[in-house]
């Protein structure tokens, strides 16, 4: 299995938001419910303020507390890839998955009564496209693939202030950028 997963950079990302809108767009998503998140961080003070943002979705984890939290399997890591997907047929919405998950990444459908989360844009994948989060990144702040290429390029990295230790559900996420923070 090839392990897929997501980079950021925090010292290219402006905060502008535009992957959480084509996220939203892509996934028609209503007012509240967001599959990719973008946090603004303020430390600091005169004369040496500190401002960063981090674009944060689901993470893939190796060790998902969404899955192990979910009593009727419906959360589920898939094999090929290692994507941590929902199956509408197993979901019964009872929110354990949300409360498990340290990001905060399985969103409740009001609608449909049923978890939904960040799926990596896999029907945008299965023709050879980027998630969309990346493809609409205005400073190339976020990039997909195999976690092992993107960590050999980037680092190891997956710990900054703001987010859960990584040791909780080890993402495949690699923060980059973030020397001073």
């Amino acid at each position: 299995m090839v392990q897929m997963g997501f980079y950021i950079n925090v010292a290219e990302c402006i905060g502008c938001k535009t992957c959480t809108v084509s996220c939203k767009d892509k996934n028609s998503l209503e007012v509240g419910r967001n599959y990719r998140r973008v946090y603004d961080f303020e430390e600091g003070s005169f004369p040496k303020p500190t401002l960063y943002h981090l674009s944060i979705s689901c993470n893939h984890c190796d060790e998902p507390a969404c899955v192990q939290g979910c009593p009727t399997g419906g959360m589920f890591k898939r094999e090929s890839d290692g994507v941590v997907l929902v199956d509408h047929t197993k979901c019964i919405g009872c929110k354990y998955c949300e409360w498990n998950c340290p990001y905060g990444a399985p969103q409740y459908n009001e609608e449909l009564g049923k978890m939904t989360k960040c799926d990596t844009c896999y029907d945008l994948r299965e023709n050879g496209e980027d998630p969309v989060c990346v493809s609409s990144c205005v400073m190339r702040a976020i990039e997909f693939g195999p976690i092992d290429e993107l960590r050999a390029k980037h680092g190891a990295n997956a710990d900054i202030r703001g987010l859960p230790s990584s040791s909780i559900t080890k993402p495949n996420l690699v923060i980059g950028g973030a020397n001073n923070i």
